[in-house]
């Protein structure tokens, strides 16, 4: 991919929908939570982490770049809204199209000017998966990651720890699972069949 120096934009083409709309598309029977109708009094930061919360993930689409814990932080500056952003790993090829849609979705709603920075320590970890963003994996056929840092430690003192244990079938809830290899359809997820109910699916893997 490298080598044809093609672009992650054309990739991944930012979809052209106003910020209410992002929340509304149903993918493999899962769809995210609506952006909800602006209150009064809310304040700019609290709206944008509600319209963040409707901007879907260009490889999950089940998922939002909060459910995913993407978003590390939101201020606001003197001329509109600075956003930092933590990319799962070092060159990712989502990353632009996801900051691309996070400006379109909070200029949209009216808060821009937009800024988008990255910050890359500390590095991202499938911790920082909401308990919401869990379950929609689990509805959507992926079996969610299992949890990789002690209980109660921040982020960058988190071990490499995963406990070794069976990783359940996101279809029947069995056990009773193999690898069928290390790599899904993209780096982050291993491939999986449960022996039970005998259907495939995907584990996004813990690290």
């Amino acid at each position: 991919m490298a080598a044809s120096r093609t672009s992650s934009s054309a990739l991944f083409p930012a979809p052209e929908l106003p910020a209410a709309a992002l929340g509304a598309l149903g993918v493999g029977g899962v769809a995210l939570p609506p952006v909800p109708p602006r209150l009064p009094g809310q304040g700019r930061v609290e709206r944008a982490w509600a319209v963040l919360g409707g901007v879907a993930d260009p490889e999950v689409p089940a998922l939002s770049v909060t459910d995913l814990g993407l978003v590390r932080e939101v201020t606001e500056v003197a001329d509109g809204l600075h956003v930092v952003v933590t990319p799962t790993y070092s060159g990712c090829p989502a990353t632009e199209v996801i900051e691309a849609s996070i400006r379109q979705a909070l200029e949209a709603d009216g808060l821009g000017p937009v800024q988008v920075s990255q910050r890359r320590s500390p590095a991202w970890t499938t911790d920082w998966i909401s308990d919401a963003g869990r379950e929609r994996l689990r509805a959507y056929g992926i079996a969610p990651p299992g949890r990789c840092g002690e209980a109660g430690a921040a982020p960058a003192e988190q071990p490499v720890r995963i406990v070794a244990r069976g990783v359940a079938c996101p279809h029947c809830g069995s056990a009773q699972t193999e690898r069928l290899s290390a790599f899904g359809a993209t780096a982050c997820k291993a491939l999986y069949r449960c022996l039970s109910c005998r259907e495939p699916f995907e584990h996004f893997k813990p690290i």
